[in-house]
């Protein structure tokens, strides 16, 4: 760090016309600090009294890059950029993904704040999902940009998959309803993000795509499970080893998206139906939403099974006899997932 006099002094910098604080700031934000930029950073702030909120920094290509807004006097303040932001609306609760510039691709710390938002939803007292990208778009998948060079062995690399792989099976158990908000594109991992929620609703400008073979790659994010599950494995091929463009008219058309609707409806949709999910009744929710997942791979005997031993403990369930009561007094039911 850069405290006394003499560390001030940088053949860069002109500390006439930079004050000590800005030359602290401007040589941490140096190639080789890159490592260490966030939590130096944010001890510069604090040591000199400086704001957070009035310079991002974030990482792209392996580069920092410092991104300053000048507010009306000297004070800036730093803030390390979070992938996902959480909102709770209601009984709803909101994830939505951002990278500005990006449109929305996942850095390497982007998987686990998606591993930790979903298994948190999971966990809470919240009742529906909805995921949503920000700026127009869904994600890009990953941000190869960011982490090629990380790359190296099979086993390094197998490693560096254990990341995205833990967010797409949170996701996948999740047990209460869950909406992906569909605008611009989903492709890549991102596509299969949005496949991975029960319902998708796509703007008319929205475009799918499992880019993944024109980067000399496979599918990942759960797509190879995912995808011909929603459209068959004819179709999933040819979408897959193509890594084509799919509109979202045949996205609709083939089964990938649940609805079209234009873009500025696109969250009063979004509201509208996850509120709807939300007044379900949890218990069978989570039954059903087992039973769909579990349907290729049972017989119509197992499915049947299945289907007993979950409505006979449904039967017995506080919602069944709040569903009937509801019915009969001609009101909406206030299930508790009892």
């Amino acid at each position: 760090m850069c405290w006394d006099n003499n560390e001030m002094s940088d053949p860069g910098l002109d500390p006439r016309i930079t004050p000590g604080a800005h030359v602290c700031l401007a040589r941490l934000i140096r190639l080789d600090r890159v490592d260490n930029l966030v939590s130096e950073a944010s001890i510069v702030a604090e040591r000199v009294g400086l704001h957070r909120d009035n310079v991002a920094v974030q990482r792209s290509s392996g580069v920092a890059r410092a991104l300053r807004r000048r507010p009306s006097t000297w004070e800036c303040y730093l803030r390390p950029m979070s992938f996902v932001s959480v909102d709770d609306r209601g009984l709803v609760r909101w994830v939505t993904m951002s990278s500005p510039g990006a449109k929305n691709a996942i850095p390497k710390v982007g998987w686990g704040e998606l591993a930790e938002a979903f298994e948190g939803f999971e966990a809470s007292d919240q009742r529906a999902l909805v995921v949503i990208g920000a700026d127009g778009d869904f994600s890009a998948g990953a941000d190869l940009g960011a982490d090629f060079s990380g790359f190296g062995t099979a086993a390094a690399n197998a490693e560096y998959m254990k990341l995205p792989n833990r967010a797409a099976l949170a996701l996948h158990r999740i047990s209460k309803p869950t909406v992906a908000a569909v605008d611009g594109v989903a492709v890549g991992a991102g596509m299969n993000l949005a496949l991975g929620c029960d319902v998708v609703i796509a703007t008319e400008r929205a475009r799918f795509a499992e880019i993944f073979v024109k980067r000399g790659l496979t599918l990942d994010f759960g797509g190879t499970w995912l995808l011909p599950r929603l459209v068959g494995l004819a179709r999933a091929r040819e979408i897959a080893l193509t890594g084509r463009i799919v509109e979202a008219e045949e996205a609709l058309s083939i089964g990938l998206a649940t609805l079209v609707v234009p873009a500025s409806s696109l969250e009063d949709t979004a509201v509208e139906i996850a509120g709807a999910l939300a007044e379900g009744a949890p218990l069978a929710q989570r039954l059903i939403k087992v039973a769909l997942d579990r349907s290729s791979s049972m017989t119509f005997e197992q499915s049947l099974a299945y289907e007993e031993q979950a409505q006979a403990v449904l039967l017995g369930s506080e919602d069944l006899f709040e569903g009937a009561a509801a019915f009969f007094q001609k009101r909406p039911p206030e299930f508790k997932g009892r």
